[in-house]
């Protein structure tokens, strides 16, 4: 989303942008996404929920989401809501195909084109961070597009760019385990999301269930890792699509329902250090937008397709020089 959103804003600007995509469609992880675009409602709400995020990076995308949003909904992007249901936020959501389609048909996409290593700035890195490396090196599932590697990360790190903490984070959701049979069509249904409710045990059985959980349930992604039980008093239709898919569903003697999950990384967290502008730190004119910047979510949870719509915007006007 990070490279349409700014290529479509750079040629509003006058800017003639190329977009090279590694993989075989526009519109990365943000197709399988449910892709709602959303910012926390309150202010301190945002900074309590992401402490060691970058605070003038994150005020950048809370106070620019709305006109952001607003600048979607111009270029004839039609919500399918218009707002969140959660009381603690705000946004909008989308058909994801569609948005994919009116941005990309836009401007030029150039597909299975990887980043070149000679690459020559102005560029702005939008690769999707590095989810891919991050799951397979810690052993968990992927929940996003198989192209996002690391690419923009290695290229400017290779140049002298500068990185954030919390390299080791991502957001991601519990999935149903292997043996399960998940495609890039279940990366919404099966997510396992009444964490909330369960006790979770660790595979040896013992007791990791945390004294609290986030109202999004990403700590328990970080938590149970490659894999974990979630124990339950009674089945819901989560359980159910994890049971239709293959996912092991135990009885207990107690009667409760044992589940076995994953964690599916959806993007890492940690990334590349950008200022307000979007600027990659140490690079002349190299901009860094959705999750190859780093900084925003740090220390929890923020929106990947707001930070992706905000920098892509910032980074394109700045390169414009507005």
């Amino acid at each position: 989303m990070a490279g349409l959103v700014a290529a479509a804003r750079a040629r509003e600007l006058g800017l003639e942008p190329v977009v090279v995509e590694k993989g075989t469609r526009a519109g990365g992880s943000m197709l399988l996404s449910s892709c709602v675009v959303w910012g926390h409602l309150d202010w301190d709400a945002f900074r309590a929920e992401c402490p060691d995020g970058d605070e003038a990076l994150q005020r950048v995308v809370w106070e620019r989401l709305d006109d952001a949003l607003a600048w979607l909904v111009s270029l004839g992007a039609e919500p399918v809501w218009e707002d969140t249901e959660n009381p603690r936020t705000t946004g909008k959501r989308f058909d994801p195909r569609a948005l994919a389609e009116l941005l990309a048909g836009r401007i030029d996409v150039r597909l299975r084109t990887p980043l070149p290593e000679d690459a020559e700035p102005p560029l702005v890195l939008a690769t999707g961070g590095f989810g891919g490396r991050l799951a397979r090196e810690r052993g968990l599932l992927l929940r996003a597009n198989p192209w996002s590697e690391g690419d923009g990360l290695d290229w400017a790190v290779a140049r002298g760019a500068a990185t954030t903490g919390g390299m080791e984070q991502f957001y991601g959701r519990a999935m149903p385990a292997p043996p399960a049979t998940i495609g890039e069509e279940d990366f919404v249904p099966l997510a396992q999301l009444y964490g909330r409710e369960a006790q979770v045990l660790a595979d040896d059985g013992r007791d990791i269930t945390p004294p609290a959980v986030a109202w999004h349930e990403n700590d328990l992604a970080q938590l149970i890792g490659p894999s974990a039980w979630y124990v339950v008093e009674r089945t819901n239709e989560r359980i159910e699509a994890a049971r239709a898919a293959g996912g092991m569903v135990v009885e207990r003697e107690d009667g409760r329902l044992a589940v076995h999950v994953a964690a599916g990384v959806t993007h890492t967290i940690g990334g590349l250090r950008v200022d307000a502008n979007a600027r990659v730190a140490g690079l002349d004119g190299v901009w860094a937008a959705g999750v190859d910047a780093g900084g925003v979510a740090t220390g929890g949870y923020a929106s990947g397709l707001a930070q992706a719509l905000v920098l892509g915007l910032t980074a394109a006007e700045d390169a414009a020089g507005r």
